[in-house]
């Protein structure tokens, strides 16, 4: 399974998106990875604030560059509120040539 994540620190106020196949596996990276050189490193209270399964991994950094692009945090939060988004999303970048 490709799946795109919003990790949300209260710490730093920010947010994180990535992707991954394993997202448990993920997330425990970024929880007790101690890679200084890791953005997440930088806090330690980085929760999972939005999780999506996409069909391909091509899919998936398509919809990962995408809301990295978009730069907002409202944006971000909107994803979370609003299912219609994240549909609308998952069609755009369904075909296989993203």
């Amino acid at each position: 399974m490709h799946i795109v994540y919003i990790l949300h620190s209260q710490k730093l106020n920010r947010f994180y998106i990535g992707y991954t196949t394993n997202l448990d596996l993920r997330l425990d990276f970024h929880l007790h990875d101690t890679q200084a050189r890791k953005f997440t490193y930088k806090a330690d209270d980085w929760t999972l604030f939005f999780s999506l399964a996409c069909t391909s991994k091509n899919q998936a950094l398509a919809i990962e560059k995408h809301i990295k692009a978009m730069k907002s945090k409202v944006y971000i939060e909107n994803l979370a509120i609003y299912p219609e988004i994240t549909s609308k999303l998952l069609n755009k970048y369904a075909t296989s040539d993203c």
